[in-house]
């Protein structure tokens, strides 16, 4: 069972030691991920598995499926639990369509896809809204005042919309400087970072890991599993995957964010320390995440109940010190993908 623990230190709310990210739920063949989507009756036992062990913390997206997850995630959550017993979290930024103002954080934005989201959902308030990227980091969208996001996102929050705020993938000073302008100007702070990290992406080891820990900001990295590489689905390359999700569209982008030239040697530790503790890959790279006393939930993705039991179990593995050293002693440093754009 997953244990509930503090969403970091700068709030109450408690969250399940697991996020279970939602993209891969919604109506298949719809949005960037919908060749490896799985619709409502085939998320249901997975939904129902996650909640039996414990995980009560849900992470979706406006953009994930164009909204279908979104609608999917909340008929299903308003069908299993009642709306106190779980948290849940969506996100805002991406463009949802061609319309001039159909994306970025600008507070017409801002306030037109909260209430979007709600209805999609079926809730009346977010527990925690995520801005997907920095004001002045959405794809295609000019940069925002950050004040004026910073406004809008305090102003969803007043209204009792949403209850507390996060950020995702972003420069540390990006993030810091968001900070200190809400602080000065008495907004709501954000409590959580979602950011790229996992076992063969450790950029941010160099700034924004150290300070959300300095700040009492929770971490909850996405990809831990590197999009299934350090889950053993691709054996040596690119070319070998064996899953719908590496074998889809979406392998180009994957391909995209692990450029590292140890990346699938690194992966290739990891099935030999699985070996040593008779667990699966997957079990070992997020164990070796989550023995770190900074990280506060991963947002795990999965698509089958049997994928999610490994998972829990992982929780409750813990590495020796020589085999953690073994895992990262191979990392090589590589280009922030935030300078290029592409995180």
């Amino acid at each position: 069972m997953l244990r509930p623990v503090q969403l970091g230190q700068n709030c109450g709310l408690r969250v399940s030691e697991l996020c279970l990210g939602t993209m891969n739920f919604g109506i298949p063949g719809r949005g960037h991920q919908g060749d490896w989507t799985l619709d409502i009756d085939q998320a249901r036992p997975i939904f129902e598995a996650a909640i039996e062990r414990g995980l009560f913390y849900f992470d979706t997206a406006d953009v994930y499926g164009l909204g279908a997850c979104e609608e999917v995630v909340g008929a299903l959550l308003r069908e299993l639990l009642p709306r106190e017993e779980y948290v849940l979290a969506t996100k805002v930024s991406m463009p949802m369509g061609d319309a001039a103002n159909h994306g970025g954080l600008s507070r017409k934005h801002i306030l037109e896809g909260v209430d979007a989201s709600l209805r999609r959902l079926g809730v009346d308030y977010l527990d925690q809204l995520v801005i997907h990227r920095h004001p002045h980091g959405v794809p295609g969208f000019p940069p925002v005042p950050i004040e004026e996001t910073l406004e809008a996102l305090h102003d969803v929050v007043r209204a009792g919309k949403v209850h507390y705020l996060g950020g995702s993938s972003m420069f540390a000073w990006q993030f810091a400087e968001l900070q200190l302008t809400a602080e000065l100007n008495g907004f709501t702070k954000f409590v959580s970072m979602q950011n790229h990290y996992n076992l063969i992406y450790r950029e941010e080891e160099r700034e924004m890991n150290p300070y959300c820990i300095e700040t009492g900001v929770a971490l909850m990295p996405w990809s831990p599993l590197a999009r299934g590489i350090l889950a053993g689905s691709y054996q040596g390359g690119f070319e070998a995957g064996s899953t719908a999700r590496s074998k889809g569209q979406d392998r180009a982008r994957t391909e995209g964010l692990y450029r590292g030239d140890m990346d699938f040697d690194i992966a290739d530790r990891v099935i030999e320390v699985a070996g040593r503790y008779d667990a699966k890959p997957a079990q070992i790279a997020l164990a070796w995440m989550m023995n770190k006393p900074e990280i506060t939930a991963p947002v795990v993705g999965v698509s089958k109940i049997s994928q999610l039991d490994q998972l829990v179990e992982a929780s409750q593995l813990e590495l020796s010190a020589d085999d953690i050293t073994y895992l990262e002693e191979l990392y090589r440093p590589v280009e922030n993908l935030l300078s290029i754009g592409a995180s």
